[in-house]
């Protein structure tokens, strides 16, 4: 039975309450839903990893298990991976929810070889060598969350979305290792004359040097492994508790979204709000691919215009979507640079 708590945060999350197939997933604890690798896509995408590893000289497979979120335990040579990837109506639910759809098999695989980046690198202790440090910079660097890339820089391949190559130097290793690791990637004339291909090279004799090696580092110790996760699902995605970004935008920017959004010829049209929404997770994907700045503050700012749109009962013409695509996409991603830049949407 759901308490009353539960009840509030499924309205929370704006569920329709009345699918009980969904109250019944929601409301289980995360390590009680039957979930596994073997037998799924995953081990199939599992598996292509292993071979493209083997394809390139490397023996080291590293071990994948369930968690709560991409990743590799600090200094351990293993693969966390989401655990709603493991069951399609999670999946399902995972874009109802955050917004953000769930990785389609392309996705999962450029996440795995990023992974197999870290794990590789943890495995031989590479980011001990002094060449590593002399190519990526010192392992042991503070690690931001909100980085501040340089769009195109050619210092950087281009793999995971947002320039995530420069966030530290160990996931630019991670990203450069993908890069080269990825079949027909053409390497080495997508990054000839440029800073990257130094790095590329490094990666490629580097996995020579130690492919067909045995792992220094054999400890598999799992960071918040799926059996541990012992909260409901409803609670994994209440998010209610979290503070937002602040979005202060000047009243002067509704004279702007009227100039965004002009009035249509005879007053009628599409709500401008709807429209936002329905263009949310484009913009928060095109946005974030080009400037590295989070999908959640950049679908934060995406609310914050939504709801001016609505109190000034903005419309748009229907025979102007895709123009207004255009322009609003540029009137965002301004506004995301401001940020990037200066810390804030609109420097007051």
């Amino acid at each position: 039975m759901v308490n009353s708590s539960d009840k509030t945060n499924f309205k929370e999350l704006g569920l329709d309450t009345t699918d009980p197939v969904k109250r019944e997933i929601l409301s289980k604890r995360i390590n009680e839903l039957p979930l596994k690798i073997q037998g799924t896509k995953l081990e199939v995408l599992i598996n292509q990893l292993y071979q493209e590893l083997a394809n390139k000289g490397i023996s080291f497979k590293p071990k994948c298990y369930l968690t709560d979120e991409w990743g590799c335990p600090h200094g351990i040579p293993v693969i966390g991976i989401p655990f709603y990837l493991a069951d399609p109506k999670l999946s399902q639910l995972e874009g109802e929810i955050t917004g953000i759809e769930a990785e389609n098999d392309e996705e999962i695989m450029a996440f795995l070889r990023h992974e197999s980046g870290h794990a590789f690198n943890y495995a031989h202790r590479l980011y001990l060598q002094p060449e590593w440090r002399g190519l990526f910079g010192l392992f042991n660097t503070p690690y931001k969350e909100d980085y501040k890339p340089k769009p195109f820089s050619s210092k950087f391949v281009r793999h995971l979305p947002g320039w995530y190559s420069q966030k530290h130097p160990d996931e630019d290793f991670a990203e450069t290792f993908a890069v080269w690791l990825k079949p027909d990637s053409d390497w080495k004339k997508r990054y000839e004359d440029t800073p990257a291909l130094t790095k590329l090279l490094y990666i490629e004799r580097i996995a020579k040097e130690y492919g067909n090696k045995s792992a220094v580092v054999t400890e598999e110790t799992l960071d918040a492994p799926i059996e541990e996760l012992n909260y409901t699902l409803v609670d994994w995605y209440d998010t209610s508790d979290e503070p937002k970004k602040k979005i202060n935008l000047p009243v002067t920017f509704n004279e702007d979204l009227k100039i965004l959004f002009p009035s249509p010829i005879g007053g009628s049209g599409q709500s401008v709000t709807i429209f936002l929404n329905n263009k949310r997770y484009k913009l928060s994907q095109e946005i974030n691919n080009w400037t590295g700045i989070e999908r959640e503050i950049i679908e934060d700012l995406i609310d914050e215009l939504a709801k001016r749109a609505e109190i000034l009962s903005l419309k748009i013409d229907p025979l102007k979507i895709e123009e207004a695509t255009i322009s609003v996409t540029a009137f965002i991603t301004t506004l995301v640079m401001n940020y990037l830049f200066t810390d804030n949407f609109v420097k007051l």
